[in-house]
């Protein structure tokens, strides 16, 4: 489970799409404070989803081969296929001619608009990953309360890093997080197909060798 649950939120951070719209929402008037609103709704979502699957499971992970085991299996090879067939997809597009992108435009936002951007933003897909993982939590056990919190954390440090670079280095901020926005525009593409593939292709191996 542990291992599992650090790939998949080293992926959740690495999404381009909600970094570069934390960057928007850090850029805007307040931005910081705004930056906080929409780190407690992305922390909220995972929390939420957590939960839930706890309280399905009891905090107690079902057994191998049971009903419940082999439909989490199920669904999490399913997301890994998902996973691959969206990589597929992105790279060859990546391949035809296209326009030029224009970056995300810069604008105030509310503390309530950036909320709702992170829950909008949130990759659920690998957020569903993540969940069919959680199933396997023992919450009997320290490890998986630790394992749990570090996939919160991992899935939010990008945010967080940012968030305290704006907070105590506000001026080089500004530069440097306009300059990674840039940068993942013009790779965005490239990232995604790269973390779809990578991560889908293990979601769908562990499935396997699970199920068998």
């Amino acid at each position: 489970m542990t291992l599992d649950l650090i790939l998949i939120g080293l992926a959740i951070t690495l999404e381009p799409f909600p970094v570069m719209a934390f960057i928007v929402v850090l850029s805007a008037h307040k931005g910081v404070r705004k930056g906080v609103a929409f780190i407690l709704s992305w922390l909220a979502c995972l929390v939420l989803v957590i939960a839930c699957v706890l309280l399905f499971t009891g905090g107690t992970p079902p057994k191998a081969h049971s009903a419940p085991s082999t439909a989490s299996l199920a669904v999490k090879l399913a997301i890994g296929v998902g996973l691959i067939a969206y990589g597929v997809y992105r790279r060859r597009r990546t391949d035809r001619p296209r326009r030029d992108r224009a970056s995300p435009a810069k604008g105030d936002v509310s503390a309530w608009t950036a909320a709702g951007l992170a829950v909008l933003l949130q990759p659920w897909g690998l957020v569903a990953a993540g969940a069919t993982t959680v199933m396997k939590a023992d919450l009997s056990q320290a490890a998986s309360w630790l394992t749990l919190m570090l996939y919160c954390l991992l899935a939010t440090s990008s945010l967080l890093a940012m968030e305290l670079y704006a907070t105590f280095r506000p001026g080089a901020a500004q530069a440097r997080l306009d300059s990674l926005r840039t940068w993942m525009t013009d790779h965005q593409d490239q990232a995604i197909v790269t973390l779809s593939l990578l991560l889908g292709f293990w979601l769908v191996g562990r499935s396997i060798y699970e199920l068998v």
